[in-house]
Formats: structure tokens, C-alpha cells, sequence
């Protein structure tokens, strides 16, 4: 039978198996300081910087309660972190590789911060300000540079409208008075002076554009302790890998190990009723219950002990009596004829010598004879050897007991009908 799945068979089986559990979580535990005493240290430093529009067409949000900024600043994060950032940064380290930086955005806000983890103080402070500075100066070259070619565009446009225009004069001299030719030329004439100071105008705004891209608002300064690693993180995480892999290896010791050890796992693992416990130490009045709970739960009169395993031995210590007589007729095997005529089965099982499977065998033997088991009797290395309390009459053989098979024998005869009625033996210090 296996295990369910309610909260107490989980811890139930965490108890059982603890072991693997505490070893693993202990493991994972050691193993994580270890880490982290081996892990080098590294330090992060971070510098704030205010991104400001330049002036020029660039991508924006939708200003709106939650996004009040217009820039789009998760756009810019993702320039601050490029490659040509990185190469300008490297120029103002002085030709030295920087480490890749990490762009944060307060939400809502117009700042970036860039971080940058190295592993020194010194050189992590540096590299921040050099990713910063390196940021602010592609933003002002690519807002220079799309200036540039804005003017160049309102230049040609305005010199194309230009040379029209001088065109267009030429024509009004040669052209006479009051003709409709010159009718049509003074009216271009027109248009052609309203585009040209529309053009210089918007030249001279653009040559007149401040290009701001923004500010340092806090220089990266030397951390004072490394950011990694982390003993909280690095403990945490260690333990919890332990948890993990000891649940895991205590359910899976659990389903792969179908050793008896105890008499619950008889009936966590067979599903056979454990009609008694002799495993440990018997208070006053354990066979008394035992003798009761075997007579309960026989079917029949006539009752087979198997041993498992067979080589059992009996206890060396003084024999225990069997406080009542059985009304049931205790078969041991030795008759070739037991397994015919036993009605039910006990099966005396020894812990930590026997699995699950050699019980669930045994039963399938003896379910093919058509004889149930009525229970298990759970024992340690040795079976205890009981004698009757009662003597039988004379002509009746005396009560059998427990033989190294772990066999419980009455030895009475095949055909003898169980005894119901004895008388007591005198015993020492009582009145005859």
C-alpha cells in the first residue's frame, strides 16, 4: 500500500526517511558557504544620469497619468547599453574593455541608471562614469548629426527655390506688360518669394537649435562593500536546493526501499493488519491481547504459523506464557498436510530481514491454497518461545509453542478438536 498524499503521509514519511532529507539540506547548506567562500568578490557601482530632449524628431510616449515623461526612455536604456556606447566608453577608459553595463528606469521619471559590476571599487566607479559621459556623447553626436542633415535638406530646398525664382524674373522682363504670360510669372513670382522666406527661416531655427542630451545628475563613487556575493542569497538558495533534493531523495528512497523495519511499515507496505508487536519491549499483558486479537481475527479452528524469514530463531531468554488457551488448532507445517486443512494464516514476520515483497509472496502462495492471512505478528531478530499458562488433561498432547521456524504449535493431533477446558497447575507459594 502505498503512501497517500495528505499533508501528515508527507511529514509521516519525512520522519521515515530523514536521513537523505537532513543530509541533503545539510549538503546544500555546506555547500553554499563553500561557494561562497570561493566566489570572488565584486563590486557595483552606479551613476545617475537625466535624459533631456536634444531638439530634434525622436521617439516619444504618449504622455498620460502613469507615463508623464515624453521621452522614451526604455528605447534610450537600450542605447546606453550598445555596443557603440560600450566602444566610446572604452575610448575615455583609455582603451580598456569595460564591463557590460545594466540600464535601470524609475518609473516615471526622466533618469537612467547605469550600472556597472567589476571587480574592484575603483575600477567599477570608473567604468560607470565612462558608460554615463560615453552615453551623453553618442546621444549629442546622433542629435548633431540628424541636425546636420535636417539643415542640409532646408538648404537645398531653399536654394532649388531660389534659382526658380531668378528663373521666374528673367521671365517677367522679357514677358510685356498686361499679357497673361506675365500675368502667370508675377503670381509664381509670388509663391516662390513666400516658400524662400518660409526656408530661410526654418534654416536659420535650425542652425539656432540647442542640442541638450542630457545631465549627470550623481558620479559613481567606489562602493565600500561588494554588491556579490551575497551570504543571504547564497545560503538561501543552497538550502533550498538541500530541501529539494532531500524530498526528493526521501520519496525516492521511500518507493524504491520495501524493507520492513517497524510495524507500521508492515501495514503501510502490505496492508495486512499487524495483530501484534513483539519487536520491542512487552509490557504486563501484551500476549493476553495478542492470544485475543489471533482468535479474533481467525476465520476458522484450525490456524497456519509461517515465519518469514524461515530461519527465525527462538528467543534465549526465559520463556513468556501464553496467559489463555487457544479454542484453535495451531498448525506448524510439519505435517505435510497443514496447508490443506489451515483455514487461516499468521504470518510471523521478522523486522529488518524481510520486504514487502517477500510477505506479498508468501500471501500469493497461500492465497493459492485458499488460505487468507488473518494478520501479521511483527518481531525483531529472534521469536519469543511461549508456554501455556494452563495444563491440558493427561491424555491430551500439552500446548505446542513458538519452534525456530517461528511456527506457534499446540501439538495437538490432526483430528483433535480444540480444548476448551484445563485445569491450572499449582504453583509455587499458592495454596493447595
Amino acid at each position: 500500500m502505498s503512501s497517500g498524499t495528505g499533508l501528515d503521509e508527507h511529514l509521516a514519511l519525512l520522519r521515515r526517511r530523514w536521513l537523505p532529507f537532513v543530509g541533503c539540506v545539510v549538503f546544500g547548506g555546506v555547500a553554499a558557504l563553500a561557494l561562497l567562500l570561493l566566489t570572488p568578490p565584486v563590486y557595483t557601482a552606479t551613476t545617475q544620469v537625466h535624459v533631456l530632449p536634444v531638439g530634434v524628431p525622436e521617439p516619444l510616449n504618449q504622455v498620460t497619468n502613469r507615463q508623464r515623461e515624453a521621452l522614451n526612455l526604455d528605447t534610450e536604456a537600450q542605447v546606453a547599453q550598445s555596443a557603440a556606447v560600450a566602444a566610446r566608453a572604452a575610448r575615455v577608459l583609455g582603451g580598456e574593455e569595460p564591463e557590460p553595463a545594466e540600464v535601470f528606469v524609475p518609473p516615471n521619471s526622466g533618469v537612467l541608471w547605469i550600472s556597472v559590476t567589476a571587480g574592484g571599487p575603483d575600477s567599477a566607479a570608473a567604468q560607470s562614469r565612462a558608460y554615463a559621459e560615453a552615453y551623453l556623447d553618442h546621444r549629442r553626436a546622433g542629435a548633431l548629426s540628424a541636425l546636420t542633415a535636417q539643415q542640409q535638406v532646408m538648404l537645398t530646398k531653399y536654394k532649388q527655390v531660389n534659382a526658380a525664382l531668378d528663373q521666374v524674373v528673367r521671365e517677367l522682363v522679357r514677358l510685356p506688360r498686361g499679357t497673361p504670360e506675365h500675368t502667370l510669372a508675377q503670381q509664381r513670382q509670388s509663391v516662390l518669394n513666400r516658400q524662400s522666406a518660409s526656408l530661410a527661416l526654418k534654416y536659420d531655427a535650425l542652425r539656432t537649435v540647442a542640442v541638450t542630451p542630457g545631465s549627470i545628475l550623481s558620479r559613481a563613487t567606489p562602493p565600500d562593500a561588494p554588491s556579490s556575493p551575497s551570504l543571504p542569497l547564497y545560503l538561501g538558495t543552497g538550502l533550498m536546493a538541500g530541501l529539494l533534493a532531500g524530498s526528493t531523495a526521501a520519496y525516492a528512497r521511500d518507493r524504491l526501499d520495501r524493507r520492513l523495519r517497524t510495524a507500521a511499515d508492515v501495514e503501510r507496505l502490505t496492508g495486512l493488519p499487524v495483530l501484534g508487536d513483539l519487536s520491542g519491549p512487552r509490557p504486563h499483558g501484551v500476549l493476553a491481547e495478542l492470544a485475543g486479537e489471533v482468535v479474533a481475527a481467525c476465520p476458522g479452528k484450525r490456524l497456519l504459523i509461517r515465519a518469514l524469514p524461515h530461519d527465525l530463531q527462538p528467543a534465549r531468554r526465559r520463556a513468556e506464557p501464553l496467559p489463555v488457551s487457544l479454542p484453535l488448532v495451531v498448525l506448524d507445517g510439519s505435517d505435510a498436510r497443514d496447508l490443506a486443512r489451515a483455514e487461516a494464516a499468521l504470518l510471523v514476520v521478522g523486522l529488518g530481514r524481510v520486504t514487502s515483497t517477500d510477505v506479498a509472496a508468501a500471501v500469493r502462495r497461500l492465497a493459492r491454497h485458499g488460505v487468507p492471512v488473518a494478520g501479521v505478528v511483527a518481531a525483531a531478530e529472534a521469536v519469543p518461545t511461549f508456554v501455556p499458562l494452563l495444563e491440558p488433561h493427561p491424555h491430551h498432547h500439552t500446548l505446542g509453542k513458538l519452534v525456530a521456524s517461528g511456527e506457534l504449535d499446540l501439538g495437538l493431533p490432526p483430528d483433535t478438536t480444540p480444548i476448551q477446558h484445563f485445569h491450572h497447575p499449582q504453583r509455587p507459594g499458592m495454596p493447595t
